[in-house]
């Protein structure tokens, strides 16, 4: 009976015939009227005019097959409340995972916003540059008024007209400050006149001196004062910047501005010239993050002897690139010292040498940061390992557990 129907719904056209057949389906057959809803959801009806028309449920239909495939993808499938068990070695085990994950995440932040250094080398073409030479040094046995700080280049030939800025601070015993000395230049007194190599026209001097009117009243008066401040233990701090030119030479801090026999007098003998020392900062240009200066902090003191000292420096020219493109233009260096006692045969006087020498490599060292690609897989590999690793303490402890429960529960039934 279906297909005749079916046969004549085929066969007329029209909406009036579309609703006669429905109404001899309703009062005729009642009993197909179920399978009828379910066909007319399934099969595409002519109508006039307008081709063929599909009901929304065929798609609803389609859709749930889609939704139900996408459904069997999931990795993480859930189990209703009242098949879920929460026990206390959970929560203690997931109070444990949290704070192991906290105190990772926090890390792991720092060490992102934390930058690191990437070092380049090149060939440095700096030409008609300064050096500026940053010192700190203490003597706490010789006074101001005997030191001098003198500054050779490559060329033998004295820098003295340097726009040097050195400080000497007179010192007490106990390292407390009595006065200041400002020098505009480099201390060099006497050198062009009273060389120490000059011993005879010292010795004619000397004698001449000593027949008349002793070293004069001058000499005199420098003599008894600077016994005295030996007597009254000063020392003597000399810090500032020289600025010299970019080539290799030296700095030497000694006794070599006096007139030799000024010395001898004050002294009795080279040997009694107490060069101990103590440097507190001797640096190559400003100071940048991680730079470490190897003389910083050096203690050097001579219990009854006395000796030269020569710091044999290499200088490494660097640059240093902050993060925000600020360059910073300075100097690192490696050191290599060396000590000569004095012997009462050497006719040479105790000096603190600084011999130093320019690398032609210039190192460019570059602040960077790590990409957030980066911190998100450190993240994830962290956090995602410690959940897994909870998970299985929590599941081994639970069993554990269970399996102690059971055991204790047999006996007490025994």
């Amino acid at each position: 009976m279906l297909f005749r129907i079916f046969r004549i719904l085929k066969k007329q056209k029209g909406k009036n015939v579309i609703k006669k057949a429905w109404r001899i389906l309703k009062l005729t057959y009642p009993i197909f009227l179920s399978p009828i809803y379910l066909l007319q959801s399934q099969i595409a009806i002519p109508v006039a005019s307008r081709g063929y028309i599909r009901l929304s449920s065929c798609g609803r239909v389609r859709m749930g097959v889609k939704l139900q495939a996408l459904k069997n993808l999931d990795a993480f499938p859930r189990a209703e409340d009242h098949l879920l068990q929460k026990t206390q070695s959970g929560a203690v085990v997931s109070i444990i995972g949290l704070v192991i994950m906290a105190t990772l995440f926090v890390h792991e932040l720092k060490y992102y916003l934390t930058t690191y250094t990437v070092h380049q080398m090149s060939v440095d073409l700096k030409r008609g540059e300064t050096l500026p030479i940053h010192i700190n040094i203490t003597f706490p046995s010789l006074p101001c008024d005997v030191m001098s700080v003198d500054a050779i280049d490559m060329s033998g030939k004295h820098e003295v007209d340097l726009d040097t800025n050195i400080w000497k601070l007179r010192l007490t015993k106990d390292g407390h400050i009595i006065g200041t000395e400002f020098l505009s230049d480099l201390v060099e007194k006497e050198h062009t006149v009273n060389k120490h190599d000059h011993d005879k026209d010292h010795k004619e001097s000397a004698s001449h001196q000593t027949h008349g009117h002793g070293f004069g009243q001058d000499a005199e008066k420098v003599v008894k004062d600077v016994r005295q401040s030996l007597a009254n233990g000063e020392g003597c701090r000399v810090y500032g910047v020289l600025d010299v030119q970019r080539v290799a030479g030296n700095f030497h801090i000694s006794v070599h501005g006096l007139n030799i026999f000024i010395a001898q007098q004050i002294f009795e003998g080279a040997i009694n010239v107490n060069v101990s020392h103590i440097i507190h900062d001797l640096s190559f240009g400003p100071k940048y993050p991680g730079l470490h200066n190897p003389l910083d902090d050096t203690v050097r003191l001579l219990r009854g002897t006395s000796g030269t000292f020569k710091y044999y420096i290499k200088i490494v020219p660097t640059e240093y690139r902050y993060l925000s493109k600020e360059v910073v233009p300075t100097n690192q260096f490696s050191v290599t010292e060396y000590y000569v006692p004095m012997r009462e045969t050497d006719r040479t006087w105790p000096a603190v040498y600084f011999l130093y020498d320019l690398s032609p490599i210039i190192v460019t060292i570059k602040e960077e940061r790590r990409s957030f690609l980066h911190f998100i897989t450190r993240l994830c590999a962290v956090l995602g390992g410690t959940f897994a690793v909870t998970g299985m303490l929590d599941r081994w402890m639970y069993r554990l557990l269970e399996a102690f429960t059971k055991s204790t529960s047999r006996s007490i039934m025994r």
